[in-house]
């Protein structure tokens, strides 16, 4: 079993920028992908970006290129999501997720374990 506990989600205005944590605990995997989603009320869930263990391979969705940026810290279990120059419409709770052997980082499917959610505010 694996717990993913994000942290980091906050109000700010345009422009300004965040960086939320996902803390992994429990099983381990080399073959895992974590990955952050978020939902805004009303829409379906959509995926932000992924990041694979094995080889660092990261994935965006293309609201977000270029302003957002996964990372990975193994020995810590901890990804992270640094967002820059954020937007209104970056305005949703965003969740941590994680699955192993991973073939479509965008696909909601592929992951079996999600956090609970850390709420983004951003205020034009």
């Amino acid at each position: 079993q694996v717990r993913l506990e994000e942290s980091g989600g906050d109000s700010v205005t345009a422009g300004g920028s965040l960086r939320l944590s996902c803390l992994a605990t429990g099983h381990t995997s080399s073959n895992r992908c974590m990955a952050w989603y978020r939902q805004v009320p009303g829409k379906e869930r959509e995926g932000v970006a992924a990041i694979f263990f094995r080889e660092s391979r990261t994935w965006y969705a293309d609201p977000v290129k270029g302003r957002f940026t996964i990372s990975l810290d193994k020995e810590k279990n901890t990804a992270y999501l640094q967002m820059n120059r954020l937007k209104s419409e970056d305005t949703a709770i965003y969740y941590c997720a994680a699955g192993d052997y991973v073939a479509e980082p965008g696909r909601q499917s592929e992951y079996n374990y999600w956090g609970q959610g850390t709420q983004v505010t951003v205020s034009s």
